[in-house]
Order: structure tokens, then C-alpha cells, then sequence
């Protein structure tokens, strides 16, 4: 199918989903990096007692907290 065409066909709101490859599609800027980072006890020891609070995880806390400092960032 030409790119002409599934636009066309997209913008009529038909199902595409056979047109694709979903083995291989990609999020631009999400793809995941593992990275290492030493915080004091006290650090640890707050992050723990904040993700209890809210029922979340400390990595998702950090990772929550960080991707909203960033996102405030001119």
C-alpha cells in the first residue's frame, strides 16, 4: 500500500492494523537505559516512606518525580 493510500484509508477512519508491523514498531524517546544512582540512607529511607504513601514503587517515584522536574525546565 502506497503512503498516499493508507493516509487516505486513515482518514476515513478504516482499520489499518493488518497494514502494519507491530513486531517492529518503535516510541520515539522511550526506549528504556538503565542507569545507577547512590543516594544517602536518609534519601532512601524518604523515598521509601513518600512511595508507601502512595502506593507506588521507588522507582517509580524517582522516575515520576524526575520526568516532572524536567518537563518544567524552559
Amino acid at each position: 500500500m502506497k503512503a498516499t493510500e493508507f493516509d487516505k484509508a486513515f482518514d476515513e477512519g478504516k482499520d489499518l492494523s493488518a497494514q502494519l508491523d507491530w513486531k517492529a514498531a518503535r516510541r520515539p524517546n522511550v526506549e528504556m537505559k538503565r542507569v545507577n544512582v547512590d543516594f544517602p540512607a536518609w534519601v532512601v529511607s524518604g523515598l521509601d516512606q513518600e512511595a508507601e504513601r502512595l502506593g507506588v514503587t521507588r522507582q517509580a517515584l524517582i522516575k515520576v518525580w524526575i520526568a516532572e522536574r524536567l518537563a518544567r525546565r524552559p
